[in-house]
């Protein structure tokens, strides 16, 4: 049995294959893909994460350690992606606070990378 790699494809196929009886016929080839991110995975991935830094930001608001507001925006940041009413309270925080609006919009795109790298998905 002889192993071909491709790396540049990010799979491996096995040649040259002999099945015997005591061997498992594949169900499949007998390729090894690398497999996206399902949506289904993906939106639970953001959610996870714009809700854990929702959460962060509130412990933060009370503790001094951690940065709650930052926590909050980013939260909100991620979270707008999936709900409306994300989107529009991050749309007043904008309106209401114009210099962190600039900052949002950097914070934004590198998240839109971040989630871009994670889905497999290039632009």
């Amino acid at each position: 049995m002889a192993v071909v790699s491709r790396q540049d494809l990010g799979f491996q196929v096995l040649e040259n294959y002999t099945a015997t009886s005591t061997d498992n016929p594949p169900a499949q080839s007998l390729a090894v893909y690398h497999q996206s991110v399902t949506p289904g995975v993906k939106r639970f991935a953001v959610l996870s994460c714009g809700w854990t830094f929702i959460f962060l930001g509130v412990i933060g608001l009370f503790l001094p350690i951690l940065q709650g507001v930052l926590f909050l925006l980013i939260g909100l940041i991620i979270l707008s992606t999936e709900y409306a009413w994300a989107h529009h309270l991050l749309r007043k925080v904008r309106d209401r606070f114009p210099r962190i609006a600039g900052k949002a919009d950097e914070a934004s795109a590198r998240a839109a990378t971040w989630l871009r790298r994670f889905s497999g998905r290039q632009q």
